[in-house]
């Protein structure tokens, strides 16, 4: 016996493309609260690392690999408060719609640039924590362990239930 999925048990949403896209927005803005604290908590605490003792005894690669994550930091920043400010910017101009693709895909950008930011994070801290060898190893696997809880699974869902339709 097949269980029932979830697009199985509803007719669907009876709603306007207006309708629809003020549905959507509100999910997005959720989205982005959620994550965007995270980001800014993250590229906070990397924005104070350069006043720490510590850092003025790190080697040039690991200065290179912080500068770098700063800056995935600042632009993961950048793109997700982007999209609120995008919003704001064309309201009232009856682009509803547009804005709700056009926010979706700038804050898909800094879900992409938090995981490099994460990574590089990882990066930099394991080399500082531990030994060399396995720290690229360790970073690969957490890594492809977010590619595939934020990307592959949705993705895996998306291929298995849009199949039915």
């Amino acid at each position: 016996m097949n269980a029932l999925g979830p697009r199985d048990t509803s007719q669907g949403r009876h709603e306007s493309p207006e309708e629809r896209a003020d549905r959507r927005w509100s999910e997005l803005l959720q989205e982005v609260r959620v994550i965007q604290t995270g980001v800014q908590i993250l590229f906070g605490f990397l924005l104070t690392v350069v006043f720490t003792p510590r850092f003025t005894t790190l080697g040039q690669t690991d200065r290179t690999i912080y500068v770098v994550t700063v800056l995935l930091g600042a632009a993961a920043t950048g793109a997700l408060i982007g999209t609120v400010t995008f919003h704001r910017l064309v309201t009232g101009h009856r682009l509803k719609p547009e804005t709700v693709l056009w926010a979706s895909r700038l804050a898909l950008v800094g879900i992409g640039l938090l995981l490099a930011t994460v990574a590089a994070a990882l990066l930099l801290i394991l080399r500082i924590a531990m030994d060399d060898s396995p720290v690229p190893w360790i970073v690969s696997g957490l890594v492809g362990w977010f590619m595939l809880c934020w990307f592959a699974l949705p993705a895996w869902m998306l291929h298995r239930y849009s199949a039915r339709d």
